[in-house]
């Protein structure tokens, strides 16, 4: 009598295949809008006469409570199922859209693009997508998946912008923004495919019985080489976060067309699909502090060259296929590490903290961008501080312990 039961709580799987699929659509839809962010910061300080430290404000505050929000959206994944999060978190980040439109004043903006949009993304972006992967996918799968839940990422990084970019130029920004905010509705059926409330069976391995989430990270914050990840996190976000807002306007002041921002945003993000896929299938094959070392170490090499060459197209472009090669591969190796340290019970929620410490540097990237830039003309401070912290990033992950985190055995 006890098996027939079982069965009926027990919710019926998709193929790894149509899991993959449909997450992968999510990230794409999701991460497209904030990756054009940048192209909106000219036209609307324009339109209001601001300054761009009033932009760069309500991008570094998304970014921060983006990250705020997080462990918290992770939490209530973990605990009650991904799909609740997913559309809570999408009307949000629609909210965030329309009211973006109507933001004549900097509090305004604040409120749409800044605390809506933020909040809005720590329920329906990518991270939640991978938590889901650990749980719901084969661990032969989980590598890979990885890889290509971000590579989708990119491909919205890729996709969003040059439309971002024809959008203004024929429509409006306030149009482009409503065009925007009504593509993330796919997002609403696409989450049923990731409900993972009571589907542990697959990926809740690692995690001591019984464990609460209080537990969960105490052990956490306790594991050295967990403190290590998340330090190391910041830069990516740092680095990441400066040049999607900032990096548009850099290159019209340095005399380029408008047309070479929106397409080196594109060229990042059509690149980073080859690194994240890439970083997937090297995950499982060398060491992941190594790979996340080299990582940061490169994307200094060549921000230092970018900076310090004469501009032009050519610069721009290859820079954006050099960058976008680096651009989220750090995500892979350090969602296969919390993986690996922690199992996959409360992925969602420790790399939810990874990520909150990654949005942490974001909201300074974009904050000191525009700050520094309305302070001294110049972007020259934030581009050498984001080489500095890639090297320190490349050194705080080298002693990382790639293994699971050692449990006391029950008597």
């Amino acid at each position: 009598m006890a098996q027939p039961s079982l069965s009926a709580a027990s919710p019926r799987r998709l193929s790894p295949e149509a899991i993959v699929l449909a997450g992968c659509i999510i990230a794409v839809i999701s991460f497209g809008p904030r990756a054009s962010a940048g192209l909106f910061l000219l036209p609307m300080s324009t339109d209001y006469g601001w300054g761009r430290d009033v932009f760069g404000l309500a991008l570094a505050i998304q970014n921060l409570l983006w990250g705020i929000g997080s462990p918290f959206a992770g939490a209530i994944a973990d605990r009650f199922g991904v799909v609740r999060v997913l559309c809570a978190g999408t009307v949000l980040y629609m909210a965030g859209l329309i009211l973006m439109t109507q933001a004549a004043t900097p509090g305004m903006l604040d409120l749409s693009a800044g605390v809506l949009i933020g909040f809005g993304l720590s329920g329906c972006s990518f991270n939640l997508v991978l938590g889901a992967f650990g749980k719901l996918l084969p661990e032969r799968w989980r590598p890979m998946a990885f890889g290509a839940g971000t590579a989708a990422g990119s491909f919205g990084q890729f996709l969003f912008p040059p439309l971002g970019h024809f959008f203004i130029e024929s429509f409006g920004w306030q149009a482009t923004l409503l065009i925007f905010a009504a593509s993330l509705l796919p997002i609403l059926p696409l989450s049923m495919a990731l409900a993972t409330r009571g589907t542990d069976t697959v990926g809740a391995v690692g995690a001591a019985a019984g464990q609460s989430i209080r537990q969960a990270l105490s052990e956490a914050f306790r594991h050295p080489s967990y403190v290590l990840l998340v330090l190391g996190f910041f830069t990516c976000g740092f680095q990441l976060a400066f040049i999607t807002v900032h990096l548009p306007a850099y290159l019209e002041d340095t005399g380029l067309p408008a047309w070479v921002g929106g397409w080196t945003l594109a060229v990042i993000g059509l690149a980073n699909i080859a690194g994240s896929l890439s970083a997937g299938w090297l995950s499982t094959r060398m060491p992941k502090r190594w790979l996340l070392s080299i990582i940061y170490l490169a994307r200094s090499v060549v921000t230092t060259a970018f900076i310090l060459l004469p501009a032009s197209p050519a610069a721009a472009i290859t820079f954006g296929l050099l960058t976008g090669f680096l651009w989220l591969s750090t995500v892979p190796p350090t969602s296969a590490l919390v993986m690996l340290m922690f199992g996959t019970r409360y992925m969602a929620m420790l790399f939810g903290f990874a990520f909150f410490s990654h949005q942490v540097g974001g909201f300074l990237g974009v904050w000191l961008g525009g700050e520094l830039y309305e302070s001294y003309g110049s972007y020259a401070i934030v581009w050498w501080l984001s080489v500095a912290l890639g090297i320190a990033s490349a050194a705080i992950n080298l002693p990382i312990k790639e293994q699971a985190v050692v449990r006391p055995q029950p008597a």
